[in-house]
């Protein structure tokens, strides 16, 4: 069932950095992933009194207040901290509230007491003259703006990255310029919050393959599929809009029929550029965009073909990153230069050199057990949907032994059971699974138990885990059929960890320190 979105006045609360001199203005949410303390450090520098609210506890949040108060450039003497609990007044009596977009606006009787609402975004969005490339999707978005990002800076341009990827924009919107690019990596949950204001006008937006995602927050793919489609809305016929050209899982399309690609494309008014994983030159003659090619040698290379241009161009050939997934993200960030104007053959020598980007498929560990067999260890934490955890699982083109699990969000587990069960047509059976214990392992042993799918678990701790996988590789013989070990949960986090950064770092510390 559709819930009514929640508009917010056009424009900016701030018609100028001065008008923050003075304003009381509560924080919701101090949190420890930067977005919070970021928009008190940025509030404080402009004059502002500020009040920070946040349900966790001080103990919680001592990481960020000791950040904060450790910090003597900050009058910190306009600092107030209400912890532990939310009070109406510090809502009711702000001039304005900061919003977490992690929290819903509807039925919030907090936000709801307040005289206006930004984010750290819309603040941004607001107040920067610089160009924005904006990137939202349910898969890959993180690693695409990275490659962007490092593309951008690789090829001369003054480029920063924010949003989504955990870091503010706010650190650095006075560093940037009418000559400056800005990538923003933009949840759902950060597009919802800039409806109706026509602050987030990019000149290109880029929207990754979309899947089943966030449904205990939305409860239908049409709720959660229109924030996305916020990222174009107030695009014009100068901007460029790239999206998916491929089909979507059965059941997961629109409900009107055809693909969300198609529907993208259709409602933008921005100059639609195309991406897939098939040959656009061979299938769908004069669509403009990017596809994956191979030669009669089964050797990748990446194509582009822009407006204007009367052939397609080579724009990627080797890359550090493993996994077929990896491939679409880094092209579409080539998709990206080109549109920029970065010359093909500097793109292909630029990403060439591109090796990813902390929890997504990180290499990080390697360990040599009893027998002599040198194994690799792989972070890929921030894998969050069954979908992406199916990727990884197949991303080295050979089995690989598999860690999964988390907590649920309201998703289907089946892709990531086809594949772990060899029933997908594409999956290369795993070399033994072994599952971390959480609301969304119980969906998949389900799921693997019905197909007699063997596992280990589910362990209630990473210690646990990892115990039993050094036993079993100490044991294995020396011809034992991989030496790659894939962390990738495919589920959030909560209840074990902080989130699936924390649960990333925590991964790779126990791994050093027991292998």
């Amino acid at each position: 069932m559709s819930t009514t979105p929640f508009v917010y006045p056009e424009g900016c609360f701030f018609n100028s950095l001065e008008d923050i001199k003075d304003k009381h203005i509560t924080v919701m949410g101090l949190g420890l992933n930067g977005g919070g303390e970021a928009s008190v450090r940025f509030l404080l520098k402009h004059g502002a009194y500020v009040l920070v609210t946040d349900m966790k506890t001080p103990e919680q949040l001592e990481p960020t207040i000791d950040s904060i108060s450790q910090d003597k450039s900050l009058d910190t003497s306009r600092l107030t901290y209400v912890l532990g609990e939310h009070r109406i007044d510090d809502f009711a009596n702000a001039d304005c509230v900061i919003k977490n977009p992690g929290v819903k606006i509807q039925g919030n009787k907090y936000l709801q007491a307040a005289k206006a609402i930004e984010t750290d975004i819309s603040l941004f969005l607001k107040f920067t003259k610089a160009k924005i490339i904006a990137v939202t999707g349910s898969k890959g978005k993180s690693s695409t703006v990275s490659a962007i990002y490092y593309g951008l800076q690789h090829t001369g341009f003054d480029a920063f990255l924010g949003g989504n990827i955990t870091v503010s924009p706010l650190t650095f919107l006075e560093e940037t310029s009418e000559n400056s690019v800005v990538v923003l990596e933009l949840s759902s949950w950060q597009l919802a919050d800039l409806r109706g204001r026509k602050l987030l006008k990019p000149y290109i937006s880029l929207i990754t393959k979309i899947v089943p995602d966030h449904q205990n927050w939305y409860g239908n793919m049409g709720d959660y599929v229109a924030d996305k489609r916020l990222i174009y809305a107030d695009q014009t016929a100068e901007d460029f809009t790239v999206v998916d050209y491929d089909g979507d899982a059965i059941g997961t399309g629109p409900s009107c029929g055809g693909t969300w690609g198609d529907l993208f494309a259709r409602e933008t008014k921005g100059k639609v550029i195309r991406y897939s994983k098939n040959d656009l030159e061979a299938h769908a003659k004069g669509t403009d965009g990017a596809w994956q090619s191979y030669d009669d040698d089964n050797v990748f290379s990446g194509m582009v073909k822009l407006p204007g241009w009367t052939k397609p161009k080579k724009v990627l050939s080797k890359l550090k990153v493993p996994g077929q997934h990896m491939k679409c993200n880094t092209m579409n960030a080539a998709l990206v230069l080109a549109i920029m104007g970065v010359e093909p053959s500097k793109i292909e020598e630029v990403l060439a050199s591109w090796s990813g980007i902390p929890h997504r498929l990180q290499y990080f560990h390697s360990w040599t057990s009893k027998n002599g067999q040198v194994f690799k260890f792989y972070n890929d934490s921030c894998a969050t949907v069954p979908e992406a955890a199916a990727a990884a699982s197949q991303a080295f083109g050979k089995p690989v032994v598999f860690i999964t699990g988390g907590t649920d969000k309201g998703l289907e587990f089946n892709v990531l059971a086809d594949t772990l069960n060899y029933k997908a047509s594409y999956s290369t059976k795993t070399a033994g699974n072994y599952l971390l214990a959480g609301t969304g392992t119980d969906k998949l042993v389900k799921l693997l138990d019905n197909d007699k799918t063997e596992y280990k678990g589910p362990y209630n701790s990473l210690d646990e885990l990892l115990d039993a996988v050094k036993a079993d590789l100490e044991n294995a013989s020396k011809d034992f059929v991989t030496d790659v070990v894939v962390f990738s949960p495919g589920a959030t986090s909560f209840g074990m960890f902080t989130n699936e950064f924390e649960r990333g770092n925590k991964f790779m510390s126990k791994v050093e320190e027991k292998f």
